[in-house]
């Protein structure tokens, strides 16, 4: 099928957020006495901030009760510390240009919150060029299940077979390839080698190197 429809992740493919996840993480755990390593962090990145928060209480076994008032907490310092000091990647205004001249529907599928999408759209200055975006924080599963991606493609009226995805996360990848779509992965560079993005239908190193003959390549 045709490709005519583009999805893209947020955090850390279109702002480098995930450095900022992890401050508020850090400063967050540092309320409870423990920390997390790069290591810890890096094995949940993807999740939602509902499951972030669920993984780490119970390997610190922190109480239960205390979950609720956290995540509340760690998107307040996110949104922010994104707003503070949010810088947009490489390639971002390229890539949303290549595909709008093109005539893609766009849209937007990310494990953040509705507010967090607010913040970065208006930042990246990209409203105008949007037909959908979606949200797992209300969905009974995020990433790396596929409905975040699957809701994106009905809202836009496009069949996911028609849709190519833009991943920086392992479960992300999972959640598009899932759903039937095409992936292009843009891992972090201490990530790029690993073999785990073999599962991606392509993977390059910035949003700026995709080109006519990547997409040439997905429609064959």
């Amino acid at each position: 099928m045709q490709l005519h429809t583009v999805i893209f992740d947020i955090d850390g493919l279109l702002i480098d957020s995930e450095p900022l996840w992890n401050e508020a993480a850090t400063e967050l755990f540092k309320t409870y006495g423990v920390s997390l390593t790069e290591e810890q962090y890096k094995t949940t990145t993807g999740l939602r901030t509902r499951e972030f928060i669920q993984w780490w209480f119970a390997h610190f076994a922190i109480p239960d009760g205390e979950r609720s008032g956290a995540e509340k907490k760690v998107i307040q310092l996110v949104l922010e510390k994104i707003e503070k000091k949010g810088k947009i990647l490489p390639g971002v205004p390229y890539i949303f240009d290549f595909f709008h001249s093109r005539h893609f529907r766009i849209g937007l599928a990310t494990s953040s919150p509705p507010e967090l999408i607010d913040l970065v759209v208006g930042m990246l200055g990209i409203r105008g060029l949007l037909s959908a975006t979606s949200s797992a924080e209300g969905l009974p599963l995020g990433k790396p299940h596929p409905q975040v991606y699957l809701n994106c493609a009905a809202q836009l009226n496009s069949n996911p077979l028609s849709c190519i995805c833009f991943e920086d996360s392992f479960n992300g990848l999972i959640a598009a390839k899932a759903a039937r779509m095409k992936c292009v992965v843009v891992p972090e560079a201490s990530q790029v080698k690993e073999e785990r993005w073999g599962a991606a239908d392509l993977k390059i190193s910035s949003l700026q190197n995709f080109g006519e003959l990547h997409l040439n390549m997905m429609n064959r």
